[in-house]
């Protein structure tokens, strides 16, 4: 069935998606990977279908803020810097328990004649690309890094 003048489909979400990794060990220096980072994976989309992420978040577990930087990748087993790409970065707030969102991109999908925002946001991760994330830091491991979580769909 087609769903536009063009005959495009429209993207359907198969299953959905929520997970939630610890950032304690997760580090990179710079907006620029770099070869010594310890970057958490994310979201691994290189051998599977993509996905539409709708929500990404961090969860403060201490009273320091923590930059969040998060990458583009087409390798699952290390953020190299050839191959990964800075796309975002996201704050922790100072007070434990706190939710501080990402700001996800403008999307072209058309969107209902209601409400105050006239286009929707999301983060695609296509097939063949993975997300990953690190704290900006030099340092080591810690005991109250964020927990960044996501939520959509696989598609």
């Amino acid at each position: 069935m087609a769903s536009t003048s063009t005959n495009k489909q429209p993207l359907l979400v198969d299953h959905v998606l929520h997970t939630i990794v610890n950032l304690d060990l997760a580090t990179n220096n710079t907006i620029d990977v770099s070869g010594s980072n310890t970057a958490e994976l994310i979201l691994d989309s290189t051998g599977a279908d993509g996905a539409v992420i709708e929500a990404l978040y961090l969860i403060s577990r201490g009273a320091i803020t923590h930059t969040v930087n998060l990458f583009l990748s087409n390798a699952n087993d290390y953020l190299r810097p050839n191959q990964g790409f800075y796309i975002g970065s996201v704050v922790s707030k100072t007070t434990i328990g706190e939710f501080t969102s990402f700001e996800l991109p403008k999307v072209l999908t058309p969107v209902p004649q209601v409400g105050t925002l006239p286009f929707n946001q999301a983060l695609y991760i296509p097939k063949g690309k993975a997300l990953w994330a690190a704290r900006q830091s030099t340092g080591g491991a810690i005991s109250d890094g964020p927990n960044l979580g996501i939520q959509g769909g696989w598609y």
